[in-house]
């Protein structure tokens, strides 16, 4: 399958900078897509009868998801793409915030549909779960706007920094590899920072507690775009995908992959990236279980 890896990081950030966000609280239109519907498995019992209950960030790490002006209302891209899921397959939408640490019990357990935490496709993730891609996965390391840090490319430009990542996610892989070359070659390895929200990872990059922050790229371009605070100097060194997460072997995700399609063809999912600015990460197609990281 082909995926469209449109963006530069110049491109990215000034798209982020135009985000709207009063006006992406208004939910956009979505087509029932009854070729999608049909590919619904026989027998499968949704958590809640007609409605797909999706898991989603706690967290308010813009684009992704965050709140919007009531305080209570969680909108952002990931509950955008849940929104085009429900109303693809002709169902309501149960949005549940969830901290990254509980997606796999949750839909191992039967507590929700799907789960759309900016979920990576890995190879060992898959030997637990199924994918149906709907965004190319690229991390960003960025730091405060005043650091002496100009570039970070390799494990030696993270020598002895104090890095913040996340528990169990796809950088804190790449950084404790990148500690084991630094060993290996007798340099002082980064120490990894573990931050559970995102005000504290920005208090600690602007109060020198902390030296990188690596994570999604759009959620580095958007906070550099936003406030001028910090600027991104570099992208992690793997790409993947982002997918939707169900329980291995349901097939759900066959009915969510046709309804990402769908979506596609319609022009829906490139309305959903723009308002978020995130058209660099867009895909052509959704592809169930692609091949993922390996580390």
């Amino acid at each position: 399958m082909k995926y469209g890896f449109l963006a530069l990081l110049g491109v990215v950030s000034v798209s982020q900078a135009s985000i709207d966000l009063k006006a992406n609280e208004q939910p956009l239109p979505v087509a029932i897509d009854r070729a999608a519907i049909a590919k619904i498995p026989r027998g499968y019992k949704f958590v809640e009868p007609g409605t797909l209950t999706v898991a989603i960030s706690a967290l308010n790490s813009p684009p992704l998801a965050l709140l919007a002006s009531d305080n209570r209302t969680r909108i952002g891209s990931d509950p955008d793409i849940a929104r085009l899921l429900a109303g693809s397959l002709g169902l309501k939408l149960k949005l549940v915030p969830t901290a990254w640490e509980d997606w796999p019990l949750g839909i191992s357990s039967g507590r929700y549909d799907v789960a759309l935490v900016n979920i990576a496709v890995t190879e060992q993730r898959k030997e637990k779960f199924d994918f149906a891609t709907y965004r190319v996965d690229s991390l960003a390391f960025s730091v405060n706007s005043t650091s002496d840090v100009q570039s970070i490319k390799n494990a030696e430009d993270l020598a002895g920094k104090k890095v913040i990542v996340g528990s169990g996610t796809n950088q804190e892989r790449i950084l404790l590899g990148w500690n084991e070359e630094n060993k290996q070659a007798g340099r002082e390895p980064a120490l990894p920072v573990y931050l559970t929200d995102d005000a504290s990872g920005n208090l600690y990059i602007q109060s020198g507690r902390a030296d990188v922050f690596f994570g999604p790229q759009s959620v580095s371009a958007y906070k550099a775009a936003l406030t001028g605070k910090t600027r991104v100097v570099g992208l992690g060194p793997k790409k993947a995908y982002v997918a939707t997460t169900t329980k291995k072997g349901n097939e759900l995700v066959y009915a969510l992959q046709a309804a990402l399609d769908g979506a596609i063809q319609r022009g829906e999912y490139q309305q959903v990236l723009a308002r978020w600015g995130e058209q660099g990460e867009g895909v052509a197609q959704s592809e169930v279980n692609p091949p993922g990281i390996t580390y």
